[in-house]
């Protein structure tokens, strides 16, 4: 993969800009991986309709789509047939929403 190259985090949906809780989970993200060399995994579609890759990015051992819902900052979407890891997610995705962090506290 050349630099440059967009990629689309596979089964997980952040905030866009103008969106609660853009401005926390892109500095989170930045702050995780800006500078860093990540390995990324295919499910099994190569890209998606935008040419973005599509895939699970991983910061040395930890899977970052999996950190993003757990701590908050993504809601888990699934996109058949990429779901490999989509179940593991959802729970994540649950403890959060229970524990009410991040997308997930009450907007004031």
């Amino acid at each position: 993969m050349g630099d440059g190259e967009k990629v689309r985090f596979i089964c997980i949906n952040t905030p866009e800009i103008g969106e609660f809780y853009y401005d926390e989970a892109k500095e989170y993200l930045t702050a995780k991986l800006l500078n860093k060399n990540v390995t990324l995994e295919k499910d099994v579609t190569e890209e998606d309709s935008y040419g973005r890759l599509l895939r699970y990015v991983y910061l040395d051992d930890t899977l970052i789509n999996s950190e993003l819902v757990k701590n908050g900052y993504a809601e888990v979407i699934r996109y058949p047939p990429d779901t490999k890891y989509c179940d593991e997610f959802e729970a994540l995705e649950d403890m959060a929403i229970e524990k009410g962090i991040g997308i997930w506290q009450q907007e004031n």
